[in-house]
């Protein structure tokens, strides 16, 4: 199996996310015991998609983070990197407008979404400030940006328990499904090297968008990062 590195070569990321892409659903529900059905809904709601509008979903994955915008009847279009991830996603999902996409360039016009939204996705990403850029240039002026990305624990004894969770439990529990601990090893480490939730904020500024601010899920294991492209 592919084992990517902190370096998040995009080749490399994409490799690991095919092998593991059959067993991601069912494992990420096991690795955060359910809570990922709650960070979901928050982002749902955080969302707010509406009838007709245009949805981003970015690092959509099989897209299980899409449907409850295109039931929502919003015009979402899941995008994703590896085509494992995508072939998935179509098997189970034909409905869906599954397309392919580097979230450092975009294969989409400018203003062209109301929203972008990337769960559990931005990390992976090799340029933050760029994809951040990117997603800002394709929705509208006046549009908003919902990032849903693992955090920093604000309670001390908290954060040293889920530290210890993630770099010895995690691989093994998530290994035991995929049998690829080693892409899980990764994954671990992006987290624990991933900004905190004050300094996402900047570089969201630092990427052109407005009215940015954040709200803690579970403790701050996961925050939700909202923003506005100015009109």
């Amino acid at each position: 199996m592919s084992r990517a590195s902190l370096e998040k070569k995009p080749s490399e990321v994409a490799s690991m996310f095919d092998g593991i892409a059959r067993h991601y659903d069912l494992t990420n529900d096991l690795i955060s015991l359910g809570q990922d059905r709650s960070w979901r809904r928050a982002t749902v709601k955080a969302v707010g998609a509406i009838q007709g509008e245009r949805v981003l979903d970015l690092a959509a994955g099989t897209g299980t983070s899409s449907e409850p915008f295109a039931a929502a009847g919003a015009l979402v279009v899941p995008c994703d990197f590896s085509f494992g991830m995508l072939a998935v996603g179509k098997d189970r999902r034909p409905d869906l407008p599954f397309t392919a996409g580097d979230a450092t360039k975009l294969p989409f016009a400018d203003e062209s979404f109301d929203v972008a939204t990337i769960s559990f996705g931005l990390r992976n990403v090799v340029d933050t400030v760029g994809a951040l850029a990117e997603m800002h240039r394709v929705v509208r002026p006046g549009g908003r940006i919902v990032i849903c990305e693992f955090s920093a624990p604000t309670w001390a004894p908290l954060r040293t328990a889920y530290s210890e969770y993630l770099m010895r439990a995690l691989p093994k529990v998530a290994g035991a499904v995929t049998k690829d601990p080693g892409s899980y090893e990764y994954l671990a480490e992006s987290i624990r090297a991933w900004p905190a939730q004050e300094d996402l904020g900047r570089l969201m500024l630092s990427a052109g968008w407005s009215k940015v601010g954040y709200r803690n899920l579970t403790g701050g294991i996961v925050a939700l990062h909202r923003g506005t492209r100015a009109a």
